[in-house]
C-alpha cells in the first residue's frame, strides 16, 4: 500500500469508527444504534476494504462494555459479538461483487446464524440477553445494510470519490 493509499484507508477507517461511537455514546435504543453500528460495517467494506470493517467490528463491542453502553450481564457475549462483525464484513466484502443485496442478506445471516449459537450452545445468558442476540440481530444487520446502500449510493450520486486510490 503507498502512503497516499494508507493515509485515506487509516482517516476513512477512523471516521467510521468515530461515527459508530458518537452513534453508541448517544445513548439512543438498540432498534436504533445496531442498524447504524451495522451500516458503518458496511459502509467500511464499501469505502475502505474488509480490514477496516473487521477493525471497527471489533472495537464497537469492546469499547460499547468499557463505557458501560453494552451491560455486564453481556459481558460474555463480546467476543462473539465482535467475531459476527467481523463475519459480516468479511462475507459481505467477499461476495458484494455477485450484487450487494444478496450480499447483506447473506452476510446478516452469517451473523445471525453465530449469534444465535452462541447463546444455544455456547454460553449460558439471561434469557431475556439470549432473544436479543438471535432475530433482533438479523434485523439490525439487514436495516444496517438498507442504510449503507443508501448512503453509499448517496455518495456515488453526489460525484463524491469511494474509491481509496
Amino acid at each position: 500500500m503507498n502512503k497516499t493509499k494508507n493515509i485515506k484507508w487509516i482517516t476513512r477507517t477512523a471516521i467510521l469508527l468515530a461515527i459508530a461511537l458518537v452513534f453508541q455514546l448517544g445513548g439512543l435504543p438498540q432498534p436504533v444504534t445496531g442498524p447504524v453500528i451495522n451500516a458503518v460495517l458496511y459502509l467500511a467494506a464499501l469505502l475502505v476494504g474488509i480490514s477496516s470493517g473487521i477493525i471497527i467490528g471489533i472495537f464497537t463491542p469492546i469499547i460499547a462494555f468499557m463505557t458501560g453502553i453494552l451491560p455486564a450481564p453481556l459481558s460474555p457475549m463480546i467476543p462473539f459479538i465482535a467475531a459476527g462483525n467481523g463475519l459480516l464484513v468479511l462475507v459481505f466484502g467477499l461476495t458484494k461483487s455477485a450484487g450487494k443485496i444478496p450480499a447483506i442478506v447473506v452476510a446478516s445471516i452469517v451473523k445471525f446464524l453465530l449469534l444465535a449459537a452462541a447463546v444455544s450452545f455456547l454460553i449460558e445468558v439471561p434469557e431475556q440477553i439470549a432473544q436479543m442476540m438471535t432475530f433482533p440481530q438479523l434485523l439490525t444487520a439487514l436495516g444496517g445494510g438498507v442504510i449503507a446502500l443508501l448512503i453509499y449510493k448517496g455518495l456515488v450520486v453526489s460525484g463524491i470519490n469511494v474509491k481509496l486510490d
